[in-house]
């Protein structure tokens, strides 16, 4: 986005930055699992260690009252495998306030969970301690605010919104590459394939007003057969069970729902856990859906070849079982086949497209680029405007 300054636009030799980056990370029994967000956030810290600048870094973990809201010493000690960073147990006191005095040329300190103070998501309060601290403190100046956190841009959060109206402010490297993959995408308006699975049907519900073509799988596929008036027999049981507001969620769908591809057959697990496909036309059915079948796959592949540009979010099926990753698996190879050849740009988002990456020897050298930004990704493809982006434009 031409309108959006960035590291190359500053001077941060010797001068205090702050740097908004996205460290948050799936955690499992309470510990942190090798995250791909921590791996790229330490890319733009490297850069702005080795230009010269004393680096404070702050970001946030989970939610507060969710099971994943948690400090970031874990993730100190993960994102010290690719770049050497402080770590303080603090965010707004003395211990904090001291490490940031005591910063040297090419330092980088990271604070605590951002989150971990009430201010954090509420930007609009009155004396805000976090406003206060960060960019009214008499004890240093930060010269330049740095965003590298574009998963969180489509929230208000005093770090996100307020901290550019106080500090001169840039985007850093992570945040340009997702833009750039996101202003290559839209350039291809026109002739770009939306391909909407995952396990999260509301996520995807704003996309569906958009002109693009949109095919479907997973339990997205799934609840969008639901609106078109498809009895599907055991997996309606699921899909109630599994899904919040499943009926809420299916009127919204119907009005779009003509204009939505869906599933032509289904794989079920039969029994002994074996793979069987059915057409649509064999529903309701006493088994449970795992994948798309395979003349669905064969609809979705000759779907691609038309496309310049392709939006993949989530899995086509369940990657778990090696079984019922052919569908995911099959349209990854055919994107990867024609992001090599120069005919398709790619971008692929959505975590638990992993396993598939796994099973399908495939890595994000295989695509024109992979996201990790979940609904601020959604909301800039649905063309809604970011308040993190809004306030960093000149």
């Amino acid at each position: 986005m031409k309108n959006i300054p960035t590291l190359s636009d500053i001077n941060i030799k010797n001068k205090f930055v702050l740097l908004r980056s996205d460290l948050n990370s799936d955690i499992k029994d309470g510990k942190i699992l090798p995250s791909e967000r921590i791996k790229q956030s330490a890319i733009t810290i490297k850069e702005l260690k080795k230009k010269g600048a004393k680096v404070v870094i702050i970001a946030h973990q989970g939610r507060p009252d969710s099971s994943d809201f948690t400090s970031l010493y874990e993730h100190s000690k993960q994102l010290n495998k690719y770049i050497k960073v402080m770590y303080v147990n603090d965010l707004v006191g003395e211990e904090a306030l001291g490490a940031i005095k005591n910063l040297m040329p090419g330092e980088a300190l990271l604070l605590d969970n951002i989150r971990f103070n009430k201010d954090e998501m509420n930007p609009s309060s009155k004396k805000n301690s976090l406003v206060e601290f960060f960019c009214k403190n008499k004890d240093f100046k930060f010269e330049y605010y740095i965003n590298d956190a574009f998963s969180v841009c489509h929230r208000e959060q005093t770090s996100i919104t307020e901290f550019p109206k106080h500090i001169k402010s840039v985007i850093g490297r992570v945040m340009e590459r997702e833009l750039a993959a996101l202003e290559n995408l839209r350039l291809r308006d026109a002739n770009c394939l939306f391909i909407l699975g995952g396990a999260k049907p509301e996520d995807n519900i704003k996309l569906l007003k958009s002109k693009n073509k949109i095919i479907t799988g997973g339990i997205f596929g799934q609840v969008c057969t639901l609106a078109k008036g498809k009895n599907l027999g055991a997996q309606n049981k699921f899909l109630a069970k599994q899904i919040k507001d499943l009926p809420k969620i299916i009127t919204k769908i119907k009005p779009q729902s003509k204009s939505i591809q869906t599933p032509s057959d289904f794989a079920v697990k039969g029994k002994n856990d074996s793979r069987i496909e059915l057409k649509l036309e064999e529903f309701p059915s006493q088994f449970e859906i795992y994948d798309i079948g395979k003349i669905t796959i064969d609809q979705y592949v000759k779907e691609i070849s038309k496309a310049k540009a392709v939006y993949m979010k989530g899995p086509l099926g369940y990657c778990e079982d090696e079984k019922f990753s052919t569908g995911t698996i099959t349209i990854l190879n055919e994107i990867a086949k024609r992001t090599k050849e120069n005919k398709l740009f790619s971008l692929i988002g959505g975590g638990h497209l992993s396993n598939a990456f796994a099973r399908a020897n495939l890595n994000e050298k295989d695509f024109s680029h992979i996201s990790l930004s979940g609904g601020a990704l959604l909301s800039f493809i649905a063309g809604e405007k970011l308040p993190g982006l809004e306030v960093l434009k000149k």
